[in-house]
C-alpha cells in the first residue's frame, strides 16, 4: 500500500425495514445503490453520488484534513423495504469479512455508514452483526458508526463502535454533516483520545408523524441535548434516537445515545436527556386529517396545499400504489391536482407504448402486477387517461433529502385523469424531491393541490410551495400507517406509549 495518512476502512449496510413488508432482496440494493471497492469514493467525490450523503460528508471531511489512504469495502444501500432476505445478507457479509480480513492489521480505523433500523428475515439486528464482525476481525481498532435517527438502538450498536453519529433532522437535511462529525470524530481516537458511551431506551414508540425536528416534542429533546452539548467539552456527540416503530423488534424504543470522554458525562447526559423525553410523552401522538375532510379540503380551500399519504410511504416500506386517495379524489372531482408518486411499472411501460397524447384506460394495480399475497391495502383502480408526458426517470435531486443524489425511478409517465395529473414510476421511492414532477414538465406552483406518497421527508423538499400550515396528513389504510393500533406486533416491548397507556419508566429501570 502506497501514501500517506491513516488507513481507514469503509464499509455501509443501510435500509429501513417494516416487518409487515414484503422482503427485500438483492436486487433492491443493486437497483439503489451498490458500490464496491475505489468504486465507493470514487462516488462520494462525484458531483451527483448515488449514496446518501453520509459517505461523501465523510470523505470530503477527511480529504479536507489533510493526507489519508481510503480502504473501501462494499457500500450497499436500499429503499426502505421489508426485511431482507436472509440469504442476501450473509452474501453481503461475506464481501465485508473478505474485505475486513485482508486488512487486518493494515489499518487504523474504520468508518461505517448504518441506518439502524434493518432487519434481516432471521436477524432482528444486521447492524450489530456487522459492528461485531468488525471488532471480530480487526479487534480494537477505532470504529464510528453513523445512523439514521429512525434507528432502533440495540445494546450491541452502542457497545461496539467507539463514537455514535446519529442524525439531528427529519426530514433528513443533515446527512452529509454526519458524515463530516464522524470523520472528526475518528480522526480524535486516531490522536488517542479515548470514548466511552452511554444508551437509555424509553418505552416510547413514537408515531412517525410526531417526529419532526423543525417543533415539537422531539424537536425540543433534541434541541435541548445540542444545547447542553455544548456547554461541556467533555461531550463528544448527542443523539436522540426516535426509532422506527415498524422494525417491531425487541429493542424498539426512543433512545438518547451519548459519546463523551468519560463515562460520569456519558450517563449524566444521557439521563437528564431521556427525562426529558419522558415529560414530554403525552405529546407523542399521531394527529391524522379523515379522509373525507381531506376531499372537502381540497375542492374547497382557497389556498394551494399538500396532502402526504402518510400511510403508504415507501420510505417506511409502503408499496407506494394504494388508490385510497385517488380513487375519493377521483370521484369527488377534484380540479388541478397533481399526485405522485405511484408505483406501478405496468401501467409507466403501458404509457410509454402508447406515447404522449394518447387516450386510454388506466389500469393500476392490474392483479398480474400487484403484492396482493403481502399487501392488503392496495387495490385495482381504473379510470379514463391522457398520457401528458414520458421520461426515463433518470434525475439528479433538486431539494432535501435527495439533494445531488442520482436517482433512478424507472420507466415514468404523467398521465392526466380529469382534474388530477398522476406520475407513475416503475421503481418505488418515495416523492420527496419536486424534481420527480418536474422533470416531467409539471407546474407545482400552479398546482391547487399536490398529493405525495410520503411520510414527512416531501417537507424538505416541497418547502419551497407549502409551508407547514398548509400541509394535511391524511389518515388512510397503509404499510405505514401512524395508528399503531392496527398492527399485529410480534416482538416490541409491551407496555409501551402510546399503544399501552399506563407505562411507567425510571433511570434506574
Amino acid at each position: 500500500m502506497t501514501g500517506s495518512g491513516p488507513r481507514v476502512a469503509l464499509l455501509g449496510f443501510s435500509i429501513e425495514c417494516n416487518r409487515f413488508a414484503p422482503p427485500a432482496t438483492m436486487r433492491d440494493f443493486e437497483t439503489r445503490c451498490w458500490l464496491e471497492g475505489e468504486d465507493i469514493v470514487t462516488d462520494a467525490r462525484g458531483p451527483a453520488p448515488k449514496a446518501l450523503g453520509e459517505m461523501p460528508g465523510f470523505v470530503a471531511d477527511m480529504d479536507a484534513a489533510g493526507p489519508w489512504q481510503p480502504r473501501p469495502i462494499l457500500l450497499a444501500m436500499a429503499e426502505p423495504n421489508g426485511p431482507v432476505e436472509q440469504a442476501a445478507f450473509e452474501a453481503m457479509m461475506a464481501r465485508w469479512r473478505a474485505g475486513l480480513e485482508a486488512l487486518r492489521g493494515e489499518v487504523e480505523g474504520v468508518y461505517c455508514v448504518l441506518h439502524g433500523a434493518g432487519l434481516t428475515t432471521e436477524l432482528d439486528d444486521p447492524e450489530g452483526a456487522l459492528q461485531g464482525l468488525v471488532r471480530k476481525v480487526l479487534g480494537d481498532v477505532p470504529l464510528v458508526c453513523s445512523y439514521d435517527l429512525h434507528a432502533n438502538v440495540s445494546d450491541a450498536m452502542v457497545r461496539d463502535c467507539d463514537a455514535f453519529v446519529g442524525y439531528r433532522t427529519n426530514p433528513h437535511l443533515d446527512m452529509r454533516e454526519r458524515g463530516a462529525e464522524s470523520a472528526q470524530l475518528l480522526r480524535r481516537l486516531l490522536a488517542g483520545e479515548r470514548s466511552f458511551r452511554a444508551l437509555r431506551r424509553l418505552p416510547i414508540v413514537a408515531p412517525t408523524v410526531s417526529m419532526l425536528t423543525a417543533a415539537g416534542p422531539y424537536a425540543e429533546v433534541i434541541d435541548l441535548g445540542q444545547e447542553l452539548a455544548a456547554l461541556d467539552p467533555a461531550i463528544w456527540n448527542v443523539s436522540v434516537m426516535g426509532g422506527f416503530a415498524y422494525g417491531d423488534t425487541p429493542f424498539n424504543g426512543l433512545a438518547v445515545v451519548v459519546t463523551a470522554a468519560d463515562q460520569g458525562s456519558a450517563d449524566s447526559m444521557a439521563e437528564r436527556l431521556a427525562r426529558a423525553a419522558w415529560a414530554r410523552r403525552d405529546r407523542f401522538v399521531a394527529e391524522l386529517t379523515p379522509l373525507r375532510e381531506a376531499v372537502r379540503r381540497a375542492k374547497e380551500s382557497p389556498v394551494p396545499l399538500a396532502f402526504a399519504d402518510v400511510a403508504d410511504n415507501p420510505g417506511g416500506g409502503g408499496r407506494g400504489n394504494t388508490m385510497h386517495i385517488l380513487e375519493a379524489f377521483h370521484a369527488a372531482g377534484v380540479e388541478g391536482c397533481l399526485m405522485g408518486v405511484i408505483h406501478d411499472p405496468l401501467l409507466a411501460e403501458e404509457a410509454h407504448e402508447k406515447g404522449v397524447g394518447a387516450r386510454f384506460t388506466a389500469r393500476f394495480n392490474r392483479p398480474q402486477g400487484m403484492l396482493t399475497a403481502d399487501d392488503p391495502f392496495s387495490h385495482p383502480f381504473a379510470a379514463e387517461a391522457e398520457v401528458v408526458a414520458l421520461s426515463d426517470g433518470r434525475v439528479t435531486g433538486r431539494r432535501g433529502i435527495f439533494a445531488g443524489t442520482a436517482m433512478t425511478l424507472g420507466k415514468t409517465a404523467a398521465l392526466r385523469l380529469g382534474g388530477i395529473t398522476v406520475v407513475v414510476i416503475s421503481i418505488r421511492t418515495q416523492c420527496a424531491d419536486p424534481a420527480f414532477l418536474e422533470h416531467l414538465g409539471l407546474d407545482i406552483g400552479q398546482a391547487r393541490s399536490v398529493v405525495v406518497k410520503s411520510r414527512g421527508h416531501f417537507r424538505g423538499g416541497f418547502d419551497e410551495f407549502f409551508t407547514a400550515d398548509r400541509i394535511v396528513e391524511v389518515d388512510a389504510p397503509g404499510l405505514t400507517s401512524p395508528i399503531l393500533s392496527r398492527f399485529a406486533w410480534t416482538k416490541l416491548p409491551r407496555p409501551v406509549l402510546p399503544l399501552d397507556p399506563e407505562v411507567r419508566w425510571s433511570p434506574d429501570a
